[in-house]
């Protein structure tokens, strides 16, 4: 039988999983509105029952599994594309709201509200930051090839630094009459358009990556 802060712990489980969740389902990740509830009950669920289970000597038996246990939850929300990683967002918050459902079983409200305003703050704002970031610092590896001159690989060169470009790894290769230049450059994205707009115009220029 569940007594009535008992009951009133598993509102706010539910409520605070529900708004951490609707946040991913509204992002369309694969943990969302629902997964997000049942992990925040559950943890509430293991906490409470590892209070009661485990007496007054050892309160936190069974609640001690659930962080190594959602690891492996976590786990399967990871995926690899190439050379790319999804899913470590929504594997971190699936540790989180775990977290907040062990404070909330175990009567920890003023930190568990203080934690889930946090977390909705990273969810909804923090993205925009990542954007600006992006949109600072991009990074893309350029292909250029043109007729051979060697001239031509210190101009290439050159425009980056015109317009504000860090470049790195550049290398040439020569094929027959034509040479493939290969700069990996980083810098603002007006800087990156800039310089596709200028080799996109220079009629030395026989075919171009980026």
């Amino acid at each position: 039988m569940l007594l009535p802060d008992e009951f009133l712990k598993l509102l706010i489980a539910l409520l605070v999983g529900g708004l951490i969740g609707a946040e991913r389902e509204f992002r369309d990740k694969s943990a969302g509105f629902r997964t997000m509830i049942f992990i925040c009950l559950g943890a509430t669920f293991f906490t409470i029952f590892s209070a009661r289970l485990g007496g007054p000597e050892d309160p936190v038996r069974i609640a001690a599994s659930i962080v190594s246990g959602i690891g492996f939850l976590g786990a399967g929300a990871i995926l690899q594309t190439g050379d790319k990683i999804k899913g470590l967002t929504t594997a971190a918050t699936i540790w989180l709201v775990a977290a907040l459902g062990m404070g909330i079983g175990g009567g920890q409200y003023a930190a568990v509200a203080i934690g889930t305003g946090a977390t909705l703050v990273v969810l909804w704002a923090f993205p925009w930051i990542e954007i600006w970031i992006d949109r600072a610092h991009e990074s893309h590896t350029y292909q250029v090839v043109c007729p051979v001159r060697f001239e031509k690989f210190a101009e290439i060169e050159q425009l980056f630094r015109q317009h504000g470009l860090k470049y790195r790894g550049q290398k040439q290769y020569r094929e027959g009459e034509t040479m493939t230049c290969v700069f990996e450059a980083a810098g603002r994205r007006r800087g990156h358009q800039a310089v596709m707009a200028t080799l996109f115009a220079d009629p030395e220029v026989i075919e171009f990556r980026f």
